[in-house]
């Protein structure tokens, strides 16, 4: 199948989504991105689809591509969803979980499976989390229930930190980030989702309240990156648009599972999402919090977060939203998604347009799978 047309934009953008998914991207990955020699996710795709069969592994690709699966086996999206997503659960447990007999994952593994990097990273656990909340979805599983609370429990115990949330990593290091807690906020959304455990809907609780204290401002209604070891805020403020609307994106499945209100945050973190954006439309990756554009290249991944924010807003009852989030899709479709590998994607490109990223990542596959079963389940 050759990469989507025009015609799938508009009102049939989700359906030509769907079928991009699953015609091309969950095939490709599936079998090129699998190491059939040693197991698990390859980190990357040249940009001629070949795998790169000698870079490290990331423990948070591995889990993200875990979460891909899983989910696909949900909407019934991929014949092998689920085994694929059951083996890569194995390796992932073989190879990253304490294979130096300490608990936690490992940030990177090496081609071989070996360990790359021993550190233990919260942004990695968060993912870890993540997975296996999906695949505990598909597959209800004592073993992997009891692998949440072990990660849980090693999470409470050597990372978290005095002043509220998480360590950055083991060993501790600065600047502390919002992102590892917006992602922890998505894995205990997803894990009460597949539980239905109050326990969940506390610690996203814990999550929301580090987001309405130190990680939002009321004055700019933007979020700060980096901090302090006690929160407070380093100067210059730089501000990731698409990280404003990945939670506004949050805050809504955040909503969902406890009934806390959220709409105020999510229509001011939307409304300066929009202010960085270029002449077509797309978010650009950095900003101040004046709403100043201060790096003007453009990732893929904020704009299937932009489309997310929109989807958010469209279930919360705002019609006005849809075609918003069908023309952000679009974008996506027509400047990321339409390469010359099927299944494949942009990454990045500078102002002007020019991809500076020659690979095919991916970590990036999450964001687009997540953003299509989200428009899915919302615009269709």
């Amino acid at each position: 199948m050759t990469a989507m047309t025009e015609a799938d934009e508009g009102e049939d953008i989700v359906a030509g989504l769907e079928v991009w998914a699953t015609e091309q991207a969950l095939p490709l990955w599936a079998d090129t991105g699998w190491d059939k020699q040693h197991g698990g996710f390859f980190e990357r795709l040249s940009k001629d689809g070949a795998p790169d069969h000698d870079v490290a592994r990331r423990t948070l690709v591995q889990a993200r591509q875990i979460y891909c699966y899983a989910k696909a086996s949900q909407f019934g999206w991929h014949p092998d969803a689920k085994e694929i997503a059951l083996k890569g659960l194995d390796y992932l447990l073989a190879k990253a979980r304490s294979p130096d007999g300490a608990p936690g994952y490992v940030h990177t593994l090496g081609p071989d499976g070996a360990t790359a990097d021993p550190s233990r990273d919260t942004y990695d656990h968060a993912f870890v989390l993540l997975a296996l909340a999906t695949v505990h979805q598909i597959k209800p599983d004592a073993q992997i229930r009891s692998e949440i609370d072990q990660t849980l429990i090693f999470l409470d115990q050597r990372l978290r930190s005095p002043h509220g949330g998480f360590n950055e990593a083991l060993p501790a290091s600065l600047p502390r980030r919002q992102n590892p807690h917006m992602h922890m906020l998505e894995a205990m959304i997803a894990l009460f989702d597949a539980t239905g455990e109050a326990v969940f809907q506390n610690r996203a609780g814990d999550m929301f309240g580090l987001f309405a204290g130190n990680f939002y401002d009321q004055r700019t209604q933007t979020l700060s990156e980096y901090f302090e070891d006690d929160w407070s805020k380093i100067p210059p403020v730089v501000v990731e648009p698409g990280h404003l609307a990945e939670w506004t994106w949050l805050l809504k499945g955040f909503e969902r599972i406890t009934g806390c209100p959220t709409a105020r945050f999510r229509t001011a973190l939307l409304a300066s999402a929009l202010r960085y954006r270029d002449p077509g439309g797309l978010l650009v990756d950095e900003g101040n919090d004046q709403g100043q554009i201060t790096r003007a290249t453009r990732r893929c991944w904020p704009q299937t977060e932009i489309a997310k924010a929109w989807i958010a807003q469209a279930e919360d009852g705002d019609e006005s939203a849809k075609p918003e989030a069908r023309a952000a899709l679009a974008r996506l479709k027509k400047h990321y998604l339409d390469h010359p590998i099927p299944g494949g994607w942009y990454d990045k490109f500078d102002a002007d347009g020019r991809s500076l990223v020659e690979t095919i990542p991916a970590s990036t596959f999450y964001h687009v799978l997540c953003a299509i079963s989200e428009a899915r389940q919302v615009l269709s």
